[in-house]
């Protein structure tokens, strides 16, 4: 799976949001700005955005994955 697929299926499917992705093999690492994270703990987080790649995940298109997961304000 090429980065842009990844970066337009997440922006596609988390509101308002801006995706960066680099890939290393199967290890995909992300990082994630969206005002829907407002409120929400990291493992809330987490579990939004492995939820948009679960198929992926599970195929073992995408191996592993890194995130870092901001709200807009918090990405300054």
């Amino acid at each position: 799976m090429q980065a842009d697929e990844i970066k337009a299926l997440l922006e596609a499917q988390i509101a308002d949001s801006q995706v960066q992705v680099e890939i290393d093999g199967s290890h995909v690492n992300l990082l994630v700005v969206s005002p829907v994270f407002e409120g929400l703990n990291p493992v809330k987080k987490q579990q939004l955005v492995y939820g948009v790649l679960s198929e992926q995940i599970a195929s073992g298109v995408i191996h592993a994955v890194n995130m870092k997961t901001l709200t807009p304000e918090q990405a300054g």
